[in-house]
């Protein structure tokens, strides 16, 4: 098997996701199990995400601005498969935003980012609906995030 290496995207993504998975307790992991699928999560500052990938992946930063990443991966395997992904995320006031999801294709891996707003200081609560296989039911993934304004 050969191995190709990973894009500055993909190591921002996906690489932090894959080492702390296997030492976390299962509250504090970043993925759910669904059947023989996992479903890794992440929310993060757009900040994060470097000006020169920024502007390859036509992300836009900003210091209220975060970014959802989604991967669906049957059990056994390493990157993302091709997924119906949908969700919106909601402050404590029940104000939400849609979140589109834009698919991201590497190699074989493929993954979902979906930009959202926030304010300072921000408890937003994330809801995500993965239909990993056309022939199964759609899973629901719920978590929560408090966010910050960047300096």
């Amino acid at each position: 098997m050969k191995i190709m290496p990973l894009s500055p995207l993909s190591r921002l993504l996906m690489v932090p996701l894959l080492i702390f998975a296997g030492s976390l307790s299962a509250d504090d992991r970043p993925f759910r199990e669904f059947g023989d699928y996992r479903v890794y999560y992440s929310a993060f500052n757009s900040s994060f995400v470097s000006p020169e990938v920024a502007a390859a992946y036509d992300i836009v930063r900003g210091r209220d601005r975060g970014l959802v990443n989604i991967a669906v991966m049957p059990a056994g395997t390493i990157g993302g498969r091709p997924a119906v992904v949908k969700g919106q995320v909601a402050n404590i006031f029940a104000q939400s935003q849609e979140l589109k999801f834009l698919e991201v294709r590497e190699g074989d891996a493929v993954y979902y980012l979906a930009p959202f707003n926030f304010e300072n200081e921000d408890s937003l609560t994330f809801n995500i609906t993965v239909k990993a296989n056309p022939d199964m039911p759609s899973y629901t993934l719920s978590f929560q995030r408090t966010f910050y304004r960047d300096h």
